[in-house]
């Protein structure tokens, strides 16, 4: 049964990790035993999807609750400085429960507007230590990957609005230090919202020596890409410890998941490769990062609430990153409706209401808005369908897809995703 006592709000986001990559989604391949513990102590999701099948989009619509459109990033922002982002007069997660006397903090990837006046302190996050751009080297913090378009490497590491650097520094690690320090210095009397956004398995793809020799069996591809999930597992295990260590864990609420699918970019490769690149894995789906089918939207999910989520469940219905905006606020006794949300809040599901799946995003339109993947009989997703029907320039020269509501933006190619 939930507490009275409101409870602390974690959000791991991972970046281009596949639905067929972790233990507990039946890879035979990744070693993810934290994450499959955590699986095991929550509630697992078979029907989850991102709101975008790339980066920036996914992000705000898990921030605001609003399909990407609504909160005004249809597309992949740009890295160079200066790059408007998020609008700043949307109510985000960080800033409606700070007015809620949460403390707040985002230590990771943000990719909503590199400059400081989109950056995370603007949209409510006392702290911030990562990166506003939509990729780095994880030893150097460099962004490069502009450099076609005219944009000169740039240095892309902070705390709050100070640049900071950490040479040689596992990014990785980095985020999970920055986010078991902030657990162990949390009040008991002060709730928070951690925000621990890796930019694991995004390229480039690094991972420390140690991880790799883990998977000696592998294929190269698939060697890194196991090493870089192992990594970002091992800092779930350090985060449930720290979270256990201050005797928190019952009363914390952790949402796992990924902004997209998988990324078969050719730059994903080290060593001149020009083919797809076939490290990550969407499972049994079709599709991958910037596609509309499965593959590029259906992600891992996990909810872990000890003192109100019964162990062990793995339930089916579709869900939407959008959910998670209305959901944490129920948790924390505000009202969603007072935000104008287009998720709806689980909180019913959770519980185990059994009714609640009457009121999830199935069926019709409904289905496509949520999150316009819905597969017909024919095995064409939903918003792929409806993107044939009708789609416009956002005049950028991509491809605004409507689908019910949402946009999605999306070329098509293999090469769609410059830097999410």
């Amino acid at each position: 049964m939930m507490t009275t006592k409101r409870p602390n709000f974690i959000v791991v986001y991972c970046d281009d990790l596949g639905y067929g990559d972790l233990g507990c989604y039946g890879s035979t391949e990744m070693k993810t035993p934290h994450l499959d513990q955590l699986a095991g102590e929550g509630m697992r999701f078979t029907k989850w999807y991102s709101n975008s099948p790339v980066c920036s989009p996914s992000r705000a619509s898990l921030l605001t609750g609003r399909y990407p459109a609504r909160a005004g990033v249809s597309h992949i922002l740009g890295g160079k400085r200066g790059t408007a982002g998020l609008p700043l007069g949307l109510p985000t997660l960080p800033k409606v429960l700070k007015s809620e006397g949460y403390r707040t903090a985002l230590f990771g990837k943000w990719h909503l507007g590199a400059s400081a006046e989109y950056g995370p302190n603007a949209h409510g996050f006392d702290e911030f230590y990562g990166f506003r751009a939509g990729c780095i080297d994880y030893y150097s913090h460099i962004f490069y990957w502009e450099q076609a378009g005219g944009v000169n490497p740039v240095h892309d590491l902070w705390h709050n609005e100070q640049e900071v650097w950490e040479n040689g520094q596992y990014m990785t690690e980095v985020i999970t230090k920055k986010s078991v320090e902030y657990i162990e210095a949390s009040a008991e009397d002060e709730p928070f919202f951690l925000y621990t956004a890796y930019n694991a398995p995004h390229y480039p793809m690094h991972a420390p020596k140690p991880y790799i020799d883990r998977f000696p069996e592998l294929s190269p591809d698939r060697r890194i890409m196991a090493a870089m999930i192992a990594a970002v597992d091992d800092g779930i295990g350090d985060i449930v410890a720290a979270l256990k260590r201050k005797g928190i864990y019952e009363n914390t609420v952790i949402f796992f998941s990924s902004d997209n699918g998988p990324s078969t970019e050719s730059r994903n490769w080290l060593d001149g490769t020009e083919d797809l690149y076939y490290g990550g894995s969407a499972g049994i789906f079709r599709g991958h990062k910037g596609s509309l089918f499965d593959g590029g939207v259906r992600e891992p999910a996990i909810l872990s609430y000890p003192s109100f989520i019964a162990a062990g469940q793995t339930r089916d219905e579709v869900c939407a990153m959008m959910d998670i905006f209305p959901t944490f606020l129920e948790l924390a006794g505000c009202s969603p409706e007072a935000y104008d949300p287009n998720g709806t809040s689980l909180v019913p599901l959770l519980g185990g209401d059994g009714a609640a799946e009457e009121a999830r995003h199935i069926g019709g339109a409904g289905a496509a808005g949520a999150n316009g993947a819905a597969a017909g009989s024919d095995g064409v997703p939903g918003a792929a369908r409806t993107a044939e029907r009708a789609s416009e320039e956002d005049g950028t020269g991509r491809t605004a897809v409507r689908t019910g509501q949402s946009v999605w933006s999306s070329r098509g190619s293999r090469n769609c995703c410059r830097s999410g």
